[in-house]
């Protein structure tokens, strides 16, 4: 392949199945969220090969110790099945249905919501995720709902094929998630995360989208010195290594600008991540309205991609006046539904 070809080419995998192709509902209802404390520090490798090697990290406090299977680690892109769980709980939580740790899930959806291949090898690597995510275990004093974790345990406790074809696909599948995660759920200590990070190819990749929602979030920027930054990563390359891979992807994304919501920077000292679409909430004033939390931007902005979520809110407070004010019980999710139901109307970008 030549360099201009090189340069052509998206860093981004392809969608697979876009939005518009989505035909079951609870999909395309479950916006994709991540937990922040595994968001916070680095508890899933970012190796593409077994990674056997028992993980400790400290900071600030917090002490890890994550230790693998025979099989390795758990790795960040097998946390795309503890995201579709936490994103379907979350999705459950909103319309007031009670939560347990078990999900009964078809492994088709899974496999379409975090943007994987749905044939025989899919399928395959969708088991291979499971047998990791239930083997690495993990120690740490972290909280999650106000609850200190001091034992061990794995990051989901169980999984089980339901039902699967003649041929040996699931087709149904049962997860039973740790108490750690169901309680992180259980207390809103989570993130929306873009739908393009299912489409982010490298592991660095999407660790550095993670830390940037964590810590930037709103913000016009956020700024980390590289040495910090590696250690966040819990990158196990060394520091010239680790310094090469940064580089490469900080010039693809100015480039490509392909990381979701926030561009990198590397100054050869300090990282720097910048907000491409800071949704500051629009000023309160007399009689506009409830204000929104300011997660639910990210929200609409997941649900209307290409929108401006600005003009979005303008559009539903107007609306709101003119049927009367009602009272709103949940004005986040009336937000939300309003976003939605615009897109699917008229799913012409406007940004």
């Amino acid at each position: 392949m030549t360099d201009s070809a090189v340069a052509i080419r998206s860093p981004l995998l392809p969608d697979r199945h876009p939005v518009q192709d989505f035909f079951i509902c609870d999909v395309t209802d479950a916006i994709p969220k991540d937990d922040m404390g595994s968001m916070e520090h680095p508890m899933f490798s970012l190796s593409t090969k077994p990674d056997v090697h028992v993980r400790e990290y400290e900071h600030k406090g917090v002490k890890i110790a994550i230790m693998p299977s025979s099989l390795g680690l758990a790795t960040i892109h097998d946390k795309d099945v503890l995201i579709y769980c936490i994103s379907q709980l979350v999705a459950k939580m909103n319309t007031g249905v009670e939560l347990q740790r078990t999900l009964h899930l078809r492994a088709h959806d899974l496999l379409v919501s975090t943007n994987r291949n749905t044939d025989g090898r899919g399928y395959e690597q969708l088991k291979s995720a499971l047998d990791r995510l239930s083997g690495t275990r993990i120690r740490t004093n972290i909280k999650t709902g106000s609850q200190e974790v001091t034992e061990g345990f794995g990051l989901i406790d169980s999984w089980r094929i339901v039902r699967q074809t003649n041929g040996g696909r699931m087709t149904e599948l049962r997860i039973t998630l740790s108490d750690w995660v169901f309680n992180a759920v259980a207390a809103r200590e989570v993130l929306t995360l873009s739908r393009d990070y299912f489409r982010l190819r490298k592991p660095l990749e999407r660790r550095l989208y993670e830390l940037a929602r964590k810590h930037c979030g709103q913000q016009d920027e956020w700024v980390i010195s590289l040495e910090l930054l590696k250690k966040k990563c819990g990158s196990a390359p060394q520091d010239a290594e680790f310094r090469r891979l940064l580089t490469i992807i900080c010039a693809e994304d100015a480039s490509h600008g392909h990381i979701p919501d926030y561009s990198i920077s590397f100054d050869g000292s300090n990282v720097t991540f910048t907000n491409r679409k800071a949704v500051k909430p629009l000023p309160c004033v007399e009689n506009a309205g409830p204000a929104l939390d300011p997660e639910t931007y990210h929200d609409a902005r997941t649900v209307a991609p290409g929108y401006d979520i600005h003009y979005l809110e303008r559009e539903w407070r107007d609306f709101w006046v003119e049927s009367g004010k009602p009272e709103l019980r949940n004005p986040d999710a009336a937000f939300i539904g309003f976003c939605k139901s615009r897109y699917s109307r008229n799913p012409t970008r406007m940004s």
